[in-house]
């Protein structure tokens, strides 16, 4: 069956660039990601009554200023959002671009979402700088985040304490690094 207003059938999988309409559906994923993952480095207070509005306000703010640096890809599965990868280009002179945020939503995990968001993060990463490396940091207590960065080639590379995060806290994170973002683009369905 053909898609419907140009929108592909339910249950296919389509990524795109972010727009700011997309910022409040980023937030409450964010936020709702966040909950389920970082309790114990954010703190619960923060979590619990917090963290929707400052997503909304960071993504608000992210999207009414659009810096050329940065690069905002979410996933759609059925016209609702999947996920989300946001990138820093340039961040580092060392590590070069910074994936700052990658959350998909928690029904979803394990469905391909993250894998395809990775994709296209280093396709449009290659697209602005060819030879630019790609890394983010993962929080120490979140072992399936790791092992999903491990299966796409993702070595650690260093260690630090993170924070202080809004709301406060502070918790170990690794950094994780591609070199070479290309073999990423070979996860892309």
């Amino acid at each position: 069956m053909p898609p419907v207003n140009g929108s592909p059938p339910p249950g296919i999988l389509r990524c795109r660039s972010a727009t700011p309409a997309d910022a409040d559906a980023i937030a409450a994923l964010h936020a709702d990601s966040w909950s389920r993952h970082y309790r114990g480095a954010y703190s619960d207070a923060y979590l619990d009554r917090d963290a929707q509005e400052d997503r909304r306000s960071v993504w608000q703010e992210r999207f009414r200023v659009e810096p050329e640096d940065q690069l905002t890809i979410v996933a759609e599965q059925g016209g609702d959002l999947a996920g989300f990868a946001h990138t820093r280009i340039d961040a580092d002179p060392e590590w070069g671009a910074l994936l700052e945020n990658l959350h998909v939503r928690h029904n979803l995990k394990r469905q391909g979402v993250g894998r395809a968001l990775m994709a296209e993060t280093a396709v449009a990463l290659l697209q602005r700088r060819p030879t630019s490396p790609l890394y983010l940091w993962v929080l120490r207590q979140n072992v399936a985040a790791q092992a999903f960065y491990a299966a796409l080639g993702g070595l650690v590379v260093g260690e630090e304490v993170a924070g202080p995060f809004p709301g406060g806290g502070t918790a170990p994170a690794y950094r994780v690094a591609w070199r070479d973002p290309r073999p990423l683009v070979g996860s892309r369905l």
